[in-house]
């Protein structure tokens, strides 16, 4: 009973690092501009702007963050099928 409870707890600590550690890559933004195209983007992948020749274009910008979080969500189900975090863990030694 007490394991399960442990397990829990592990379980919200790390889940809650991991969202403190979105939170940071989301506040911190980089920009590129590359033949007329500028992108602004957090860390965490997040496009905020784009711009081509000057004109924004937010329809792009909205399609690209949900192509971005679409592959994100598929990347954690195929990470969950190969074993999840405790695949990694085990790949560090750690149990």
């Amino acid at each position: 009973m007490f394991d399960k409870l442990q397990q829990l707890k592990e379980l919200k600590k790390m889940r809650d690092e991991a969202m403190a550690i979105q939170k940071a890559l989301d506040s911190e933004t980089i920009e590129i501009e590359k033949n007329g195209v500028h992108i602004k983007l957090t860390l965490a992948q997040r496009f905020i702007e784009i711009n081509v020749n000057g004109r924004s274009e937010n329809d792009i910008v909205e399609a690209v963050n949900e192509a971005v979080k679409e592959s994100q969500k598929q990347a954690a189900r195929k990470m969950q099928q190969m074993g999840g975090l405790d695949s990694l863990k085990g790949m560090f030694g750690q149990s």
